[in-house]
């Protein structure tokens, strides 16, 4: 369990990141994770999303011993607080007071004013929700994304409250993979659009079920 705990790590910190344009390989990311080395000709700022990110994998990992119910504003903010920490230490943390848009996106995302009030209500439905875990996984990683809270960071912190709520009710983490990006993206924009969450639904449920082979593999194979 703990091997394979290393190895998600290193692939949901590669992958997450990859997503939103980190140029560290694989390879790299896991020396930089596991030994602490610096890789040369990359940029400061990549280094520091791959080691947050695996700190953010661990704070996750202790959280999991909470069931949805017990899941605060705060859980949320301290996930994205690790995201962003050295890199964006003013706005680590913090739901965003200024408007925003997604580069290359004609979502026009909520009000800066209304934030707040849609976090609050977004913790509402997460505690009150009593469909199956795997759903509530996927739905709350839209609505985390469709509110847009941060300044930067939302779709790492979206990924990681995902699997945060898988692990608490017993699924593996979900990789979505760097090459799986534009199949991502375009669903999560379709949603945007048309509300329709079938495409989403299908590559994240597809991603549990892939980890959940890779989990019953390295079982199989200890027996």
């Amino acid at each position: 369990m703990e091997n394979l705990y290393k190895w998600f790590k290193v692939e949901l910190t590669y992958s997450s990141n990859a997503i939103e344009g980190n140029t560290l390989t694989k390879s790299e990311t896991a020396l930089v994770v596991e030994e602490g080395i610096t890789i040369k000709g990359k940029p400061v700022k990549d280094h520091l999303e791959a080691i947050n990110y695996a700190f953010a994998l661990d704070f996750v990992k202790e959280l999991a011993v909470k069931k949805k119910e017990d899941i605060t504003l705060s859980d949320i903010l301290d996930i994205h607080r690790l995201v962003l920490r050295t890199i964006d230490d003013a706005n680590a943390g913090r739901l965003r007071k200024i408007a925003v848009k997604i580069s290359g996106s004609d979502v026009i995302l909520p009000d800066p004013l209304n934030v707040p009030d849609l976090m609050n209500e977004f913790i509402v439905w997460l505690h009150s929700t009593n469909e199956h875990p795997v759903k509530v996984a996927v739905d709350a990683h839209f609505k985390l994304v469709a509110i847009y809270p941060f300044v930067d960071g939302n779709g790492r912190t979206a990924r990681l409250f995902m699997n945060l709520i898988l692990t608490a009710y017993g699924y593996p983490p979900a990789i979505i993979k760097a090459d799986e990006r534009v199949a991502y993206i375009s669903s999560l924009e379709k949603v945007h659009q048309t509300g329709n969450l079938e495409d989403f639904y299908t590559l994240i449920f597809d991603a549990v079920d892939k980890s959940l082979d890779i989990y019953l593999d390295a079982a199989q194979k200890t027996l």
